[in-house]
């Protein structure tokens, strides 16, 4: 079956691809625009297929929207601070495209490229991009490749990077997911829980302060399963900065090991998601900005908190906290790591 279609053209003449991928009652279907997951649709408790992620029909809703829906993010998940750091001696400055800070790779990043297929199976997509020296203030030519790969009970996300020059580099994606389907309203009600014991406070502009804070005695300690809606409009300073949950966690255990950073559930459809990374933080992310949204897939509109994001990441605002975990790329060197959402179903 042809698991590769045109979805679209850019503005520029360009074709953007949808890839469709297939894995025992799973199916998977990604863009070539921003490499962005545009579909996921697994099994609920009564074996009918559910499509748990946000995404648009059209290329027009991907070009319109500004919440970097299912997209890969690069070279920078997160933020930075002031919108430069250094390295090496120098200092660099990128483009400062939230307040004055640096979000997600900046303006023009890895999320608005167009992706090439080196490779494409039934169940594997394997998607190339090169980022040249100086591309968004970053030192280096650097060389990004991700595999999308659907096994029957997972998407598994393999990132990798080179760079010609010492830089900084933090790939995830931005998929907004909804386990009782994308166009069922709000995630409230949905379950999470996350392996983490510390979390990341952070001050205006939602920059981290460098503290690693233990959850216990707050509503940041998500350590139990608890609906997302329990706790996130209290009146506490962290959760009125970034609108609810908006924060990276440092996930239990060794970093470079692939081991549990979440577990959501839906009690409508009985789906559970598991998100295992190697990485060591996770960006809980509640969907509390996606107001103004494009409309979704099939007309649904996308709302406040109608989707949650689990991205697997080194910290926010990392190069200038010596004590966090360094995403720093060496010239020749190549840094990989992995991610994977895995499904059951709950009774």
């Amino acid at each position: 079956m042809e698991n590769k279609t045109s979805f679209g053209v850019l503005p520029d003449g360009r074709t953007v691809d949808q890839l469709t991928l297939r894995a025992g009652s799973l199916r998977c279907q990604i863009i070539t625009y921003g490499g962005a997951l545009q579909s996921l649709h697994v099994p609920d408790r009564d074996g009918k297929p559910v499509d748990v992620l946000l995404g648009f029909d059209t290329l027009d809703g991907y070009l319109a929207q500004t919440c970097f829906i299912g997209a890969l993010i690069g070279r920078y998940g997160n933020r930075i601070a002031g919108a430069r750091f250094s390295l090496g001696g120098r200092d660099y400055t990128l483009p400062a495209n939230e307040g004055e800070n640096h979000l997600h790779g900046g303006p023009d990043g890895f999320d608005k490229r167009l992706w090439t297929v080196a490779s494409l199976t039934e169940d594997a997509v394997f998607l190339t991009l090169r980022s040249p020296d100086g591309d968004m203030g970053y030192p280096g030519c650097l060389d990004a490749r991700v595999t999308y790969r659907l096994t029957p009970g997972a998407l598994t996300i393999e990132y990798e990077a080179t760079s010609t020059e010492d830089s900084y580099c933090n790939l995830t994606n931005h998929a907004y997911f909804n386990l009782s389907g994308h166009d069922s309203g709000p995630v409230t009600g949905q379950t999470i829980q996350l392996f983490a014991g510390q979390y990341l406070p952070i001050r205006a502009g939602s920059i981290p302060t460098g503290e690693l804070a233990p959850v216990a005695g707050t509503p940041m300690d998500l350590r139990q399963p608890q609906a997302i809606g329990a706790r996130i409009d209290e009146d506490f300073t962290q959760l009125r900065l970034a609108g609810g949950y908006d924060h990276c966690w440092a996930v239990d255990g060794e970093a470079d090991v692939l081991r549990p950073a979440a577990r959501a559930a839906s009690p409508k459809t009985g789906i559970v998601m598991e998100t295992l990374t190697t990485l060591p933080g996770v960006q809980f992310y509640a969907g509390n900005y996606l107001d103004g949204c494009p409309r979704g897939k099939g007309g649904a509109p996308y709302a406040k908190r109608w989707g949650f994001c689990l991205e697997t990441q080194f910290y926010p605002d990392a190069p200038h906290h010596p004590g966090f975990p360094a995403p720093l790329l060496r010239r020749g060197e190549t840094q990989r790591s992995k991610t994977v959402y895995r499904f059951e179903t709950a009774g």
